[in-house]
């Protein structure tokens, strides 16, 4: 299970139920997120340098017959290491994510937000200072039924990052979304784009939340395109984050897909 930004493993915690019915479910943490070392230098936070880590990580386990379960950034991580590894791979589970580059024709209020972000200076405000990924693009504009998130919800979405310099992480993602040429994340995606038809026989569960401001802006575009043959469902009343919205509809839904494949 993969999570994205600014997100960690806490956001899987509705696994429970995957647990209760038998199934083994390993909930990975990117570096820079909940326990995992926080490098303070932004350059080692990239997606190829995260590739690696799930790589050796599902080396040390000697995964096989995996499902994997992508969101948000993890959605290009772990497409990546499946397209190179796809004989170790079993079935896909795709959550509101992206997996190539971002389409020209998003919307630019949307890409202008990644910029200001990003922004020399203004992005170390924005993200390091006031914490704006975690506060508004999560717990705000991210999760439609918010009257779910408490203040132990809050407290532990913010938890990771209690200090200035643990927040690298936080500040390097928004500076890597392929949205032109010289990013650093384009080649790569690109790979991923033309990598995705190898994954196409590949049994896949798509649950996407319609009211995600990524993916009405044209930002998050991956889907049943990509994956024919797969049983989709989506959410009329669920944001970016669907498994806050929607987790006692998508985990049996989870269950009884990976029962029938």
């Amino acid at each position: 299970m993969l999570h994205g930004h600014p997100a960690w493993i806490y956001v899987r915690r509705f696994i429970r139920g995957l647990a209760e019915a038998g199934f083994r479910a390993i909930a990975h943490d990117q570096i820079g997120f909940d326990r995992s070392d926080k490098p303070e230098r932004e350059g080692d936070y990239t997606i190829q340098r995260n590739v690696k880590h799930f790589a050796a990580l599902m080396d040390a386990l000697t995964l096989d017959g995996v499902t994997l379960v992508v969101h948000d950034f993890g959605g290009p991580l772990g497409l990546a290491w499946a397209i190179e590894n796809r004989d170790r791979v079993k079935r896909l589970v795709i959550l509101n994510t992206f997996a190539g580059s971002i389409p020209a024709q998003a919307d630019k209020t949307a890409l202008l937000w990644i910029k200001l972000m990003g922004a020399p200076a203004l992005g170390e405000l924005l993200v390091k200072g006031a914490r704006l990924p975690v506060r508004i693009f999560l717990l705000r504009m991210g999760i439609v039924h918010r009257e779910r998130i408490g203040e132990n919800e809050r407290a532990a979405y913010l938890a990771p990052h209690p200090t200035w310099g643990s927040r690298a992480g936080l500040l390097a993602y928004p500076r890597l979304w392929p949205f032109e040429e010289r990013n650093p994340t384009w080649a790569l995606a690109r790979q991923i784009e033309d990598g995705l038809p190898k994954l196409a026989g590949k049994p896949a569960l798509i649950c996407r939340g319609l009211k995600d401001p990524g993916y009405q802006s044209g930002l998050l575009t991956l889907g049943a395109e990509c994956f024919p043959g797969a049983e989709v469902h989506e959410f009329e009343d669920a944001s970016h984050f669907v498994q806050e919205d929607a987790h006692e509809r998508i985990v049996p839904l989870i269950i009884h897909f990976l029962r029938r494949t």
